[in-house]
């Protein structure tokens, strides 16, 4: 992920950061409860991802993005789209294991386009927000984060593992060498 420009050192860009970092080791993990039939593993496991998510999206859609959208329009729009379509395969086992067949080899693709939508965030995206957020606006993210929260620790480094139980997820977290 992206280290050389600086956007680190805003707090706002390092706790999105951080929240993807976790994001992304729980990627992993669906990985492998795919790769091994573990469909309620996977589904706990996206429980996990949308709690970490939530906030986070919350956070770019209202504070970050706003800032952006005027000078990259085309691209922001891409970006709440992702939003929107990963979100949808995560709700599918907001209650429960889905029971739809096809449901893991959605999540496996979702989970690819969240990784490329990262990507893009960290290396475009944030990167820009330096150059084109003056300081009011950094304060709206900062408001932003503030009503938003945060499913991780304060100082938790992105481990994927939320502060708090998703609400609907009443199975045990999976565990995988």
């Amino acid at each position: 992920m992206c280290e050389y420009c600086g956007c680190q050192d805003i707090a706002a860009i390092a706790e999105l950061t951080r929240e993807h970092d976790a994001v992304v080791a729980e990627i992993a993990t669906v990985r492998v409860c795919v790769r091994e039939g573990d469909v309620a593993g996977a589904a706990a496991v996206a429980r996990r991802i949308a709690l970490i998510l939530t906030p986070h999206t919350a956070v770019e859609e209202h504070g970050l993005f706003p800032h952006l959208a005027p000078e990259f329009p085309d691209h922001v729009a891409a970006l709440e789209r992702d939003h929107r379509e990963i979100e949808a395969v995560l709700d599918r086992a907001a209650h429960g294991t889905p029971e739809d067949p096809q449901w893991s080899a959605e999540l496996l693709a979702a989970m690819e386009r969240l990784r490329d939508h990262i990507l893009k965030e960290q290396d475009g995206l944030f990167p820009a927000s330096l150059s084109i957020l003056d300081e009011e606006a950094w304060a709206s993210v900062k408001t932003a984060r503030a009503m938003a929260g945060s499913a991780l620790e304060p100082g938790q480094p992105g481990s994927g593992q939320p502060h708090a139980a998703h609400p609907h997820d009443h199975s045990a977290t999976h565990q995988h060498a």
